[in-house]
């Protein structure tokens, strides 16, 4: 490619972009031990011409780093990128999709990030691109029509480059080319409509990259990585090792590796200047370490606060959790254990206003004896389909002990059971329904962890122990789901429990 490049070698460049031309091996010095690269026309250019600010220097070149080789090799049309921080998948994304936009004719890129000040910083790098190519061709060819924060217009080839936050209605009566969704684990509760709406605007055939580093074991990006297996997406890992700059002296007086530190350098070839990078980010940042700066794509996830419920013991009942026995109504329904006769049930209710965008409702049934969950009923309903369900419910199982929350939306769904009969319905100081209040709920929350810790075989929803991952502790002191996660069931089974405990022995007379 040459600064006097006519607009017919610029298509032709755009319709071969990802070719691997032959005698374009990197130099062995440059690349990792037992690393071979063949970089794409796409990679030459942007090595060629795109100038980037680096973290450690002056130097502008774009050198692709280790992260950005892998990412193009491995990169289909779908792809999902779990990462540590900084490792360069951001801007290389971004140069990726600005070659892509200045070399075909009629594309749009959009890159969508948490919040609009994100989307101006990442916009100065795409702008960067554009200001550090030959005069020639931004006079020419590349000439920009509207060029402000975050939005780049080049008439002549009837394409754009553009910048939005998730919190704006982005892919809304647009045609996308190419779609970069950045942090998506920091886009917040309603990331989920956001990205519906993205991907409902991309063509067919067109790019999409979901990337971010980790927030916590539950929200979208959580639920888009574990899911890509279903939704044909690539999986790309990066750990913080693969950014050369994480490296630290680490002096004559050095402490020995710890076992763990011992296992981690031998599995990954890691040498004593990354180790020593480690132990200080390990030292200062403590439990957020493993999150901000990513060594594996499991224990990365973790919550955001002081988890309440033990980890090893909700992992140990994930390994245990199996398949329904049975499942019904779209899966809203799922058993585990049928109901077996002469035996008493309790069925705890976590009731929700019935809109499809809010909470769900939830109902856990579980043994009145041994405590194990037999089924889980979850879903949105209005007051009225979620009483007859519970009815329903609770009939199959031995007429079952129903205790509704009554905060709330509770008290809607105990009028209708009044109203439909339910005969055997939990009273607690001549009221229908459970009182959740400040005096009740640590009580609730910390009986269902004990149990969970003393028997984590009773447990069988990977719904509910995933929601048991992201219950945490805020400063404050109050609990609940970490940003972006659900507790519903942990707050149903935590009902059902309990008054399991505080009721053993009385069914309430009606």
């Amino acid at each position: 490619m040459t600064s006097d490049s006519g607009p017919e070698n610029w298509e032709w460049l755009g319709q071969n972009l990802d070719d691997r031309p032959e005698g374009q091996h990197r130099a062995a010095e440059e690349l990792e031990v037992g690393e071979s690269w063949e970089p794409t026309r796409r990679d030459l250019f942007i090595e060629q011409w795109l100038r980037i600010r680096t973290k450690t220097t002056n130097r502008t070149d774009f050198l692709l780093n280790r992260a950005q080789r892998e990412y193009s090799r491995r990169c289909t049309e779908h792809n999902v990128v779990l990462k540590a921080r900084q490792v360069g998948i951001t801007t290389y994304v971004a140069a990726r999709f600005f070659v892509q936009t200045i070399t075909r004719r009629g594309t749009l890129s959009m890159q969508v990030t948490q919040d609009r000040e994100s989307a101006e910083d990442i916009f100065r790098i795409v702008r960067r691109f554009w200001e550090k190519l030959p005069d020639d061709w931004r006079a020419g060819l590349l000439r920009t029509s509207h060029c402000n924060a975050r939005q780049m217009v080049f008439p002549k080839l009837d394409s754009e480059y553009c910048l939005a936050s998730a919190q704006e209605n982005a892919g809304r009566g647009r045609t996308i080319q190419n779609l970069h969704c950045s942090e998506v684990s920091r886009w917040g509760r309603k990331g989920d409509e956001a990205l519906a709406s993205l991907r409902a605007a991309v063509v067919p055939g067109g790019d999409i990259v979901l990337e971010s580093t980790p927030n916590g074991a539950g929200g979208l990006f959580y639920e888009e990585w574990h899911a890509a297996d279903d939704t044909g997406y690539t999986r790309h890992f990066f750990p913080w090792w693969f950014d050369p700059t994480y490296v630290l002296d680490p002096g004559a007086n050095f402490p020995p590796l710890t076992e763990e530190e011992a296992a981690l350098a031998a599995i990954h070839g890691l040498k004593i200047e990354q180790i020593a990078w480690r132990r200080k980010q390990w030292a200062s940042l403590r439990g957020l370490a493993v999150q901000e700066f990513a060594e594996d794509p499991v224990s990365c996830f973790r919550a955001s606060g002081e988890c309440v419920f033990d980890l090893a013991s909700v992992e140990q009942a994930l390994c245990g959790a199996s398949e329904p026995l049975e499942a019904r109504d779209n899966r809203r329904l799922t058993i585990w254990l049928p109901v077996q006769a002469g035996r008493e049930y309790v069925i705890g209710v976590d009731p929700a206003g019935g809109g499809v965008e809010g909470d769900y409702s939830c109902a856990e049934v579980i043994d009145r004896l041994l405590g194990a969950q037999c089924a889980e009923l979850h879903g949105h309903w209005p007051p009225r389909e979620l009483a007859r369900k519970l009815v329903e419910l609770g009939k199959e199982y031995n007429t079952a002990l129903l205790a509704v929350e009554r905060n709330n939306h509770g008290h809607g769904v105990l009028a209708c059971l009044r109203t439909l009969d339910y005969p055997c319905v939990f009273v607690q100081k001549g009221q229908d329904g459970w009182l959740t209040s400040a005096v009740s709920r640590p009580a609730m929350i910390e009986n269902l962890a004990s149990a969970l810790m003393e028997e984590p075989r009773l447990l069988r929803s990977p719904r509910l122990l995933n929601e048991c991952r992201t219950f945490v502790r805020y400063a404050d002191g109050n609990t609940g789901a970490a940003a972006g996660t659900h507790d519903d069931c942990v707050m149903a089974l935590g009902i059902a429990w309990a008054v399991r405990k505080e009721d053993a022995g009385r069914r309430p007379e009606r």
